[in-house]
């Protein structure tokens, strides 16, 4: 689960999401939220990012909602780890990630619009 809290720890709103699994986990710890990107396009770089089976190109996809990462990518402090939405919202908390946090699109949206660069985000194990 993803929860948003606001003053005095009150819960402004929760999520459900998917996690890393254990090839693949999230980065647990303290983070904090470097950018938000509406439409963004997907960057692939296996130098960078998990291995895609024998593929060593990186690959560049297009904006758009059936894209790995959704409408919107939220970009964490931790290099090549955000908070993002999925074209496939039937797998939210059903699957595991390659590390991120996977939201359905209208919640990483919604979420998007709670948030702001510089938003500290703690992930636990």
């Amino acid at each position: 689960m993803v929860l948003v809290y606001g003053d005095n720890e009150r819960v402004l709103a929760s999520y459900p999401a998917t996690i890393g699994s254990e090839n693949t986990p999230s980065p647990s710890g303290e983070h904090t939220i470097e950018r938000i990107a509406r439409n963004p396009n997907y960057t692939y770089n296996p130098e960078k990012n998990f291995q895609q089976g024998k593929n060593t190109d990186v690959l560049v996809l297009p904006p758009g909602p059936n894209g790995p990462v959704g409408t919107v990518w939220i970009a964490l402090s931790k290099p090549t780890f955000g908070i993002h939405g999925t074209p496939e919202p039937s797998q939210v908390s059903k699957t595991t990630s390659h590390g991120c946090i996977r939201l359905t699109n209208w919640d990483a949206e919604e979420l998007a619009d709670l948030v702001t660069a510089g938003v500290s985000v703690r992930i636990l194990d």
